[in-house]
């Protein structure tokens, strides 16, 4: 705590004057405000999927029917190219999967497609069960 003297005009008698060093207070506050930041959970809303590692050998005997789900920017799903809606999707990937051989799902969706709607495809794909999944189209990106 500083003191500083000072002088009345009428009575000519010097009186101690406290203030307040607020340094250390503005130190502390800081702190714990940057403990605070730091302990808040990251929020993070991702959808796992587990897709295949290298290159996977084809025989010639093994089943090559391959489905194919694509999102159009105005966020219409289609499959194989006939537009459907989330239910039927999920319809067509539960009868899918009942198939002998899990066929191949080729994901595509357009660049401009909103992530909502990407997500929410995903999301049924995960929630089916869906073990053989490849995003296709990505090779458009590859040089920006």
């Amino acid at each position: 705590m500083a003191l500083s003297l000072a002088q009345s005009d009428t009575a000519q008698m010097e009186h101690p004057m406290g203030e307040m060093n607020t340094t250390p207070l503005v130190d502390v506050m800081l702190v714990l405000l940057i403990m605070f930041i730091l302990t808040i959970p990251i929020q993070t809303h991702s959808v796992g999927v587990d897709l295949p590692q290298g290159r996977i050998e084809r025989s010639v005997d093994m089943n090559l029917i391959k489905n194919k789900v694509s999102i159009d920017a105005d966020g219409l799903i289609r499959w194989n190219g006939a537009a459907i809606d989330r239910i039927t999707l999920r319809q067509y990937l539960a009868a899918s999967l009942r198939m002998p051989v899990e066929p191949e799902l080729q994901f595509e969706p357009d660049a401009a497609a909103r992530y909502v709607a990407v997500d929410e495809v995903l999301a049924d794909i995960r929630r089916a069960g869906v073990k053989k999944l490849g995003f296709i189209g990505n090779e458009r990106y590859a040089q920006f």
